[in-house]
This record gives structure tokens, sequence and C-alpha cells, in this order.
């Protein structure tokens, strides 16, 4: 009898484990990257679809689908393509979508081909899904000091919008800072835009002499991304020149209660939270976004990175996805960047 119950004991647990091995077998995975092409990834989750985009230098392009996981399945469309002689004909970069109080926009950079001029611009849509209606040019969006400015990002933060982007000091290359501006509308800024971070650190001064003009030294703080978790907020952002292999990710914590705007609440990670890795052959990470899974309870990052080192700022960046987890303190983890090739689930369902 006893020999008869350990028989049936262990085809219980054989079949368990089978049932369980099924089960992992099943779910669906896949691999980084996500296209061949895609620098300056941004997501933005509606009604039960991401809404994709990254940038396209001439017109911005717009992919539905309902798993970020299969981009390359994903329903495409032109919706915008920049004029020709207009000082947004050139350089559209970084373009982000957002559903903000029932309309669709899309915030982009652009120049009149001369990197001087770059400016951010907006667009309207009032259709319901952004794949339809009309995409209605708003104009261009600045703070009263209308500098260069690039990498805009828009968010609401206690019912107030705001916007963060990388700008100029002044009117020369020379230093890429973070600065952040109130909304009074999704299509106007309120009043001046206040910097919160400059390039310090040894890891953010990575870049010199890449500006063909007027040769100089060049230090970035770029595409500024807010984030939230519990009661915390911050902003990652990118730093050193993306024509490096140092191209990485640092994080701003907000320290106050309630004004953005104060930038002594803005305190700066000693190092990156995601670089280049030659152990898993990833180079160059950044300019990134965040996006949570369908079912609302993982935190993923999206950002784009290069196969090999020396690939610069080129066509050989691509998008790529990974979960992100928080430490005890409730501030963000994203580890290593992950190796090409690597099985890794899909946000969950």
């Amino acid at each position: 009898m006893k020999k008869n119950n350990s028989m049936l004991k262990k085809t219980l647990l054989l079949l368990l484990f089978c049932i369980v091995s099924n089960t992992v077998s099943a779910q669906e995975t896949f691999t980084n990257p996500l296209l061949d092409y895609g620098a300056d990834p941004y997501s933005t989750y509606h009604n039960g679809y991401y809404y994709y985009t990254h940038t396209m230098q001439s017109h911005l392009v717009l992919l539905k689908t309902k798993n970020l996981a299969d981009l390359k399945n994903a329903e495409k469309k032109i919706i915008w393509t920049a004029p020709k002689n207009t000082a947004y004909s050139a350089e559209v970069w970084a373009p982000e979508f957002h559903f903000i109080d029932g309309k669709w926009y899309v915030y982009f950079a652009a120049d009149d081909g001369s990197n001087q001029t770059h400016r951010m611009y907006v667009l309207e849509n009032d259709a319901e899904n952004p794949m339809e209606g009309e995409w209605v040019f708003k104009g261009k969006i600045a703070a009263q000091t209308d500098k260069w400015a690039i990498d805009g990002n828009v968010f609401t933060y206690k019912k107030q919008l705001y916007m963060i982007w990388s700008g100029w000091e002044g009117d020369t290359n020379g230093q890429q800072n973070i600065y952040i501006a109130k909304m009074k509308s999704p299509t106007q800024i309120e009043g001046d835009r206040v910097l919160i971070s400059s390039p310090t650190n040894a890891w953010e001064l990575h870049g010199a002499l890449h500006d063909d003009v007027n040769p100089a030294q060049v230090n970035v703080n770029e595409g500024p991304q807010f984030l939230t978790h519990k009661k915390k907020a911050f902003i990652v952002f990118s730093a050193s020149g993306c024509w490096t292999d140092n191209y990485s990710l640092g994080l701003l914590t907000f320290t106050g209660k309630d004004n953005l705007l104060d930038p002594l609440a803005w305190v700066k990670s000693d190092k990156p939270i995601l670089q280049q890795s030659d152990k898993t052959k990833v180079y160059a990470p950044g300019h990134n976004s965040f996006f949570k899974s369908p079912n609302g309870k993982e935190d993923w990052i999206l950002y784009h990175a290069n196969s090999n080192p020396g690939e610069g700022c080129g066509v050989q960046r691509s998008p790529r996805m990974q979960k992100l987890t928080w430490d005890t303190n409730g501030n963000p983890i994203i580890g290593e960047p992950v190796s090409e090739g690597i099985p890794l689930v899909i946000p969950a369902m």
C-alpha cells in the first residue's frame, strides 16, 4: 500500500511539473531589438492600444498595436510630413503623442535645416482614434525665453500640466540643460522656463568636438521623461553625447512637496541608472520613455541603443524594452540593458 501511495505521489508531482512547464513555455515572449531602427521611442496607451512613434527626420509616423513586443506587425500611418521652406521643415526629432482633455497632441522638435533654429512644435487632432481625423498644425510651443529646444515631454502632476525639455541657455551650442515650465493649455507654455539640471558629473560630460559648424565642448542633458511611483516623482534623462558609447540615463528625484519649479527640489543621481554594457553587448542606451503593461501592474522602459561600439547617432539605433522594478525606497531599478536575442516574457495582458 505504501508503495502504491509513493507511486501516486510521484505521478502527481510529475503531472504538476508538466502543467507548470507547459504554462511557462506557452507564455508569449519577444527579443530585443523591437525594430531594426527607431531612435527616441515613445508610446502612449489608450483604450486598449499602444500608440508608438520614433524619430523619422522628415515626417511623423504613428504605429498602433495591442502588444508593443509586436511592433513589426503594427498598423502604421504617416500622419504629417514636414513642409518645405518653413521653420520646421527638417530634422524632425523625438515626437511624442499624448491624449489630453479628449484630444490628441503630438509634440516634436524641428528646424529649418540649421540646427541653430531647433524649436518645439505641436499638432492637434480631436478624433478619438489618432489614426483617423485631421492633424492640425498649432504652431511653435515655447517659453518666454524662446531659445533652442528639443525633446519636449508633457505630463500632468497634481492636476497641473507641465512640459520638460532640453535646451540651450543662450544662442550658442555648447551645453544642453533640462528645463521645466507650467502649461496654460496643451498648446501653450505659461510664463518662463526654470533650469533644473545641467551636465556636471563625469558620466554626463562625454562628447567633445562634435559640432561641425563651430567645434566646441558639447555637454549634454536631454530626452527628459517624467515618472511617478506611489508618492514619488522623478525625471529620467539622457546624458553625454549620443555620438558616444557613454550615452546613458540619469535620474532626478523630486524632494519637494508641490512646487516642481523649485530647482533646489531636484536631486541628481551620482551615477547612471542605465549605461552601456560590454557584457550584454548593448551600447549608448538612452532617450527612453516609460509605459505600463496592459494589465496596469508592470512598469516597463522603452529606450534606443546600438548593437556595436562606435555606431553613434545614426540609423543603427534600435528600440528595445525591458521591465523595471522598484527598490525599498521606491526608486526605479533598471539594471543592465538586456542582450539581443534573449527571450523575455511580453508585458502582462
